[in-house]
């Protein structure tokens, strides 16, 4: 465990943002005879005046949360899987990737963008790093060359003397997880070739904003990048970010493009973003009084929707045992009184129980058979892929609720 009340990045005193209470870690679904030995930290979102790097103040050590029995795979979401083919196929038609130059992606899960680079383009010469054991060991399965580790300065040394340097090197939904933020892009821009190209994507922090998602923010989540604090972070590592992409992935996600060539066009797209964020305050204090004051009002939406269906009669389930959702269920303190069950299709979760709160989570047979009257979607960035699914089953049952900005009920997604 690690508290931080000054920048892991550049130093300064933060300021706080959010405080959502005693928090269990948001992957970490339970058997009953775990129930009391679950470990706890303190979830407080906090910022930096400096260079406006949104963070954790306090995140648990990394090995609690990437380990052998890592619950997440990306295997399981088509939507993701196109995501990650989409990028392997910008890697050989817009970059002209050659079969020679290496492409590195760290925490790839168990499959990443070099699996389709492998699979689509027979790109031989890859490598993933992946923290979690179970599913590196998947990747390897697939035919990837992998490396079970975590990326820092220290073991980019050593992965540069085993393979040499890489033409590109990628990150989706990675470089917000590790804490040691300033190892890792100083690996990075060591491992890169001189005309090398980085590119990350994770969630975008305006976009947690505006819709209050504020789920977003959990153990793993210990950044929530601005384009603002992404510049500042390149620029302290003399990386140049020249381009950025918004994308819808992650429930809202920014993809950034970097490299070490002090000379690469910066796009117009970039100095837009940078305008925007400074027009909305993202150097002010009132953007993040804002968002606190939207969280709890989002908390108190939901508690009152539930609690109100609930007391009908009505039976409700959650759809996706999900990072996020461990968030809304702890922070808003919603147990089996008012969800009875959650339904997901991921073999890690099925017969255990949420983390904190322990509702039950089931497999999506038993969902089918016990349909309810109302769904509350845990899995909302997964939404347009649940609702092509769901179009001729549930959604003609039941309702749908939403919980961002605020609770409403919907008849379909």
């Amino acid at each position: 465990m690690s508290e931080h009340s000054f920048c892991r990045s550049c130093g300064n005193k933060l300021f706080e943002v959010v405080n959502f209470g005693k928090m269990p870690i948001a992957n970490a679904f339970v058997h009953k005879e775990q129930f009391k030995k679950e470990y706890m930290f303190q979830l407080m979102a906090m910022n930096c005046p400096r260079c406006s790097l949104f963070q954790l103040y306090e995140q648990p050590d990394p090995s609690l949360l990437f380990h052998d029995n890592y619950a997440f795979l990306a295997d399981t979401s088509r939507v993701m899987q196109q995501h990650f083919s989409l990028l392997a196929e910008e890697l050989i038609k817009d970059f002209n990737l050659k079969n020679d130059e290496l492409v590195t992606e760290i925490g790839s899960n168990d499959s990443g963008v070099i699996y389709y680079l492998n699979k689509s383009y027979k790109h031989t010469n890859h490598l993933g790093v992946e923290p979690s054991k179970n599913v590196c060991e998947i990747s390897n399965s697939k035919g990837l060359r992998m490396k079970n580790l975590f990326f820092n300065s220290n073991t980019a040394s050593n992965l540069i003397s085993e393979f040499g340097k890489s033409k590109y090197f990628i990150s989706l939904n990675t470089l917000a997880h590790i804490p040691d933020i300033n190892s890792v892009l100083k690996g990075i821009h060591d491992f890169l070739t001189d005309d090398g190209i980085y590119i990350t994507e994770d969630p975008y922090l305006f976009d947690v904003f505006n819709k209050v998602s504020y789920d977003q923010i959990y153990d793993e989540h210990v950044f929530i990048f601005s384009v603002t604090a992404m510049k500042n972070l390149c620029d302290k590592f003399n990386l140049q970010l020249f381009d950025v992409k918004k994308t819808d992935t992650a429930g809202g996600s920014m993809r950034y493009y970097i490299t070490k060539n002090k000379t690469t066009k910066i796009s117009r797209n970039l100095v837009s973003y940078l305008d925007f964020e400074k027009k909305n305050g993202i150097f002010e204090t009132k953007i993040y009084s804002t968002f606190r004051k939207n969280c709890e009002k989002s908390k108190n939406s939901l508690l009152d929707t539930l609690t109100t269906l609930a007391e009908k009669n009505n039976k409700i389930v959650s759809y996706g045992a999900t990072s996020k959702s461990t968030t809304i269920f702890n922070y808003c303190n919603i147990g089996t009184d008012l969800i009875s069950f959650i339904t997901d299709t991921t073999s890690t979760k099925i017969n255990k129980y949420s983390p904190g709160v322990h509702i039950p989570i089931y497999d999506y047979e038993y969902f089918l058979n016990n349909l309810p009257n109302y769904c509350f979607l845990g899995a909302w960035n997964h939404r347009k892929e649940i609702s092509i699914k769901e179009k001729e089953i549930f959604s003609k049952k039941g309702k749908w609720i939403i919980h961002t900005p605020e609770a409403k009920i919907i008849n379909d997604l």
